[in-house]
């Protein structure tokens, strides 16, 4: 009894235990507001980006869109890179604070470029046309640091925020802190005010750029991301911050060189396996499997004395791995065909300059005094995305599962091949919508003035923002699921960073796409199919090739759809088949 009373005790007051208790749900709200801010901040440059570049430092279409390509390439990839830095190296805590000093410099760098009017090239009567002062080298260099530092900081705060509030759940002193409940919860909030805040920012921020101007528009998303950096440096006393370890990427490089090192030792036949393994203490795996066995190498024992220690370690890590190290490069290698199909998708989305040039052409009023951001439009897409995902999983999978009598959904891969299938309608639909505003433009003889608003609804938009919603929701979640579900759960980590490596090598292969067919319809003095005047190019016929390039990207995806095999779902769903279980449809 005495027993039971001093546990009780202990549990309902933790503070005589600890005076200065670490981490916990108290810290939680400055980790969202931070990176809520962060990413209101961030969002809130991009979609008039293009605008402010073509018009104030006189780029070209091409030109300004190939600057926002590789922004985007660099803020998808830096991400991953300080994932690695804060895992191997700093901590969590240090490359957050690194972040957001990084982020609010650069912020503040392209915010004194709208102040000091030696920042831009002199002022043009007709930007987007032929003629303008370019930017000087010294001019385009500093915007380029603004940009750089953005994406840098950005990098170091969304690759160890979320993961920094798991910690502080995970070991902070705080009991109700440790339960799942609060780290469900914690996810679900984290998620809700990032959202919520991208949907701020492309809609009230873009339109306080567009009426108030680009110093304020730009003034009001530094002061915010300075009160991103507040928010988390208040709560410094009270974090958790753990010393950084070993990170997983350095054990997929491990398994790389070490089988590199041993590629000499030569394999003995599936059937009279005589190697010995090295394998993790408790490990269910013990040895490896026959699929790419060369890496098999990596793990084989040659000399025991002299490759392991007393404790059953390795002495040399890069020259031994274990048996569940190598298993994981293989079950990554294995995933990256069909990874690669979520690049084309990633380019159809990445085009979102030409949107803004369109409606910015288009009538936007929805009333006689009130007219919605060219740059706002965005906005349909954002919204599509969460209605469906909303009615995908809380009305439509319960309904079917219902009528069906058994559970009911769509699989992981067909989820993705259909939001292949959107995004091709998505090209499609833009492409109409380009030949119609293109025509509208020529018979009302504005084929010379960029700037000139034809007598054509951007609503004419909505199909394809609404389409590429539904890509979105399809194939992105799809495939940050599929990563998840077939990666070992020891690569979570890695799962998660796989969308963010794909979208930065789509803003790459855009770019790459979109030089191309620039270099192409101009050669012999040609006007191009996508020249700085909208009116005189044909955007559509550029649209329609992305269209084309996307189906056949989704016959692709068919062909490694088939290479690939089932699934580890699958393959548990026939297991459960054999013994008697019902499959889902």
């Amino acid at each position: 009894m005495e027993t039971c009373s001093e546990e009780k005790k202990m549990i309902t007051e933790p503070l005589l235990i600890n005076k200065n208790p670490k981490g916990g749900i108290r810290t939680l709200p400055f980790i969202i507001a931070n990176e809520a801010f962060e990413s209101m901040a961030s969002t809130g440059f991009m979609p008039n980006m293009i605008l402010y570049l073509c018009r104030e430092y006189n780029m070209k279409i091409t030109e300004g869109t190939n600057v926002l390509f590789f922004w985007s390439a660099a803020s998808s990839f830096l991400p991953i890179l300080g994932a690695f830095l804060a895992d191997s190296y700093v901590g969590r805590y240090l490359m957050i604070g690194f972040g957001c000093i990084t982020c609010l410099l650069g912020m503040v760098l392209l915010w004194l470029t709208t102040i000091f009017p030696h920042a831009r090239p002199l002022a043009c009567d007709y930007p987007l046309r032929d003629g303008c002062e370019s930017a000087t080298g010294s001019q385009l260099m500093l915007l380029y640091l603004a940009f750089g530092l953005m994406s840098l900081g950005s990098g170091g705060i969304r690759s160890s925020s979320l993961a920094f509030g798991a910690e502080q759940l995970e070991k902070g002193d705080g009991i109700k802190s440790k339960s799942e409940g609060a780290l469900k919860s914690y996810f679900g909030w984290y998620y809700v005010s990032v959202s919520a805040s991208s949907m701020v920012a492309v809609t009230l921020i873009v339109y306080i750029q567009d009426n108030l101007g680009w110093k304020v528009g730009f003034g009001i998303p530094a002061a915010i991301m300075l009160l991103s950096a507040l928010c988390f440096f208040l709560a410094s006393p009270f974090y958790v911050k753990s010393k950084a370890n070993t990170s997983l990427l350095s054990g997929l490089i491990q398994v790389l060189v070490a089988s590199y090192k041993n590629r000499h030792i030569k394999l003995s036949s599936p059937q009279a396996a005589e190697e010995r393994y090295h394998h993790r203490e408790g490990s269910v795996r013990l040895v490896p499997s026959e699929n790419l066995r060369c890496l098999n190498k990596a793990c084989i024992i040659k000399h025991p004395e002299q490759d392991l220690t007393p404790d059953g370690r390795a002495s040399d890590p890069w020259s031994l791995c274990t048996v569940d190290q190598v298993e994981e490069l293989k079950a990554l290698i294995k995933v990256i065909p069909l990874w690669s199909t979520g690049i084309m998708i990633g380019v159809t989305l990445s085009q979102s300059s030409f949107p803004v040039l369109q409606a910015s052409s288009m009538d936007r009023h929805v009333s006689r005094n009130f007219e919605i951001p060219a740059a706002s439009f965005c906005i349909f897409t954002i919204i599509t995305m969460t209605l469906w995902v909303g009615f995908y999983d809380r009305i439509l999978v319960p309904l079917a599962s219902k009528i069906k009598g058994k559970p009911c959904q769509l699989s992981l891969r067909q989820r993705m091949g259909i939001g292949l299938l959107f995004s091709t309608a998505s090209m499609a639909a833009w492409a109409i919508t380009e030949t119609v505003r293109r025509r509208i433009a020529i018979d009302e003889g504005l084929s010379d003035d960029p700037r000139a608003v034809v007598q054509m609804s951007a609503m004419w938009l909505l199909p394809y923002l609404v389409l590429s919603g539904l890509a979105m929701a399809f194939n992105m979640i799809g495939q940050t699921e599929f990563y998840y579900s077939e990666l070992p759960k020891s690569m979570s980590s890695i799962a998660s960073a796989f969308l963010g490596v794909g979208m930065s090598a789509a803003s790459l292969v855009a770019s790459l796409i979109m030089n191309a067919v620039d270099d192409v319809t101009r050669s012999g003095g040609k006007q191009g199919w996508i020249p700085s005047n909208i009116n005189k190019g044909h955007y559509d016929h550029y649209f329609w090739l992305l269209s084309a390039l996307n189906m056949a990207n989704f016959v692709y995806f068919l062909a490694c759809c088939k290479a690939y095999g089932p699934c580890r779902v699958e393959a548990h769903k026939a297991l459960d088949n054999a013994d008697g279980v019902q499959e889902e449809c």
